[in-house]
């Protein structure tokens, strides 16, 4: 071995994380999936334990993961061109299926243009690579996604060259618009579709109507940015996310399929123009190995669902079960933040009492996420449940039955 030295120190540094509150546990390992049967929803089987559990903390809002239509699209574009791309996009790595997925994606957000990457982090990091420049200012909600804030420091924005506003304050927004230099040439204004922690949602109309106000002082105008990651498929009337919610539509949109879509990727939709910028300027997309085509098979399928009369559907049954476990949260007497998204955060305000929950809801079969100190403030303790499309009613007033013993 040659790192002993480096083994001893990062064994210090991931002890000091474990001492602050901050170390990941072990990761459990899912070995199987049951498929719903009765007024039972799926379920899934652990590693070492005995017994089959509900994921409470599944971003596959639709529940699409496991749809036959998904996983014969992925095998039928597996057997056509293969398991990998054998290639970067620029140095014949791109498939018909991957222009496919872009222009689905294009139609599917009303945008002219689309450019898929592996995820919707490095989307975010390509994006930022790509729209910067010198003389660039950007302004970004104080809840925004890692993924936000560690494209701006890839990106290599000055500590001058952003602002940041308080949680959905359009006068706050305001304040940090009126504070960016005469110099500055375009401004990027760039915020969460649905804050993933809260299940709260960016009031999209209200930030075009400030940026509006100043968007001809300057030379490139205010660039409006939203990671709809958590929306985009199971949120708005038809799945358009929060744009179709708030009913307006920002500059540029950064999404995911790996949530309510249940596959693989990411994306950016915007113009032809900053598309083609993306193409030849985003590092994350010039340099690494695009989605398998099964991917992208999966996708576009997945994508055809939810404009279907099923996928209507799907986000039917999404709403009334969250709707049922919001008003048995209430019933209940517990603390939740308001909202229609299925993240649902359970308030406990409380890091012991947090963390016996989890351990509660654990023991009878049900995986949650808490959040506890010093991960969240003092007094913000929480566990974050997400309602999927295929729990069932029965499944929902279960968990409604534990969470009242464990009060």
């Amino acid at each position: 071995m040659t790192t002993p030295k480096l083994d001893q120190a990062l064994a210090g540094e991931i002890e000091a994380l474990a001492g602050e509150g901050r170390a990941k546990p072990p990761e459990r390992v899912i070995t199987g999936y049951l498929p719903p049967a009765g007024t039972r929803g799926p379920r899934y089987t652990i590693l070492g334990q005995d017994r089959e559990f509900i994921r409470l903390n599944s971003n596959s809002y639709l529940s699409l993961s496991q749809h036959p239509a998904l996983i014969a699209a992925a095998d039928a574009a597996t057997h056509a061109c293969g398991v990998g791309p054998g290639a970067v996009r620029f140095i014949d790595g791109t498939f018909s299926y991957h222009r496919d997925l872009e222009e689905r994606v294009a139609r599917f957000t009303g945008k002219p243009a689309a450019k898929i990457f592996n995820s919707a982090y490095t989307s975010n990091c390509g994006l930022a690579l790509a729209i910067g420049s010198a003389k660039t200012h950007w302004i970004g909600d104080q809840l925004n996604h890692n993924s936000i804030i560690r494209a701006m420091r890839i990106a290599g924005v000055p500590s001058g060259h952003k602002g940041i506003y308080r949680h959905n304050d359009m006068d706050d927004l305001r304040r940090c618009l009126d504070e960016v230099e005469d110099t500055i040439e375009r401004v990027v204004v760039i915020f969460d579709g649905i804050f993933s922690m809260r299940g709260d949602y960016a009031p999209i109309d209200r930030i075009e109507a400030v940026c509006s106000e100043y968007r001809d002082r300057f030379q490139d105008g205010v660039i409006t940015v939203v990671d709809d990651s958590h929306g985009i498929g199971a949120y708005g009337a038809t799945g358009r996310g929060t744009s179709e919610y708030s009913g307006a539509t920002p500059d540029i949109i950064v999404g995911t399929f790996g949530k309510a879509f249940g596959v693989n990727g990411g994306f950016i939709a915007a113009s032809e123009m900053v598309v083609e910028a993306v193409r030849q300027k985003a590092d994350t997309y010039i340099y690494t190995n695009p989605l398998s085509v099964a991917d992208c098979a999966a996708a576009c399928a997945a994508i055809d669902i939810c404009d279907s009369d099923e996928g209507l559907q799907l986000l039917a049954a999404l709403r009334e079960r969250t709707g049922r476990f919001r008003e048995g949260l209430t019933r209940l007497g517990l603390e939740s933040i308001p909202g229609p998204h299925p993240v649902v955060p359970l308030m406990v305000r409380d890091t012991a009492r947090t963390r016996a929950m989890v351990q509660g809801l654990f023991d009878k079969g049900v995986m949650v996420v808490g959040l506890t100190f010093p991960v969240v403030p003092k007094g913000d303790e929480s566990i974050r449940i997400q309602i999927n499309a295929a729990h069932t009613e029965a499944d929902i007033d279960y968990v409604l039955e534990i969470l009242a013993r464990l009060q």
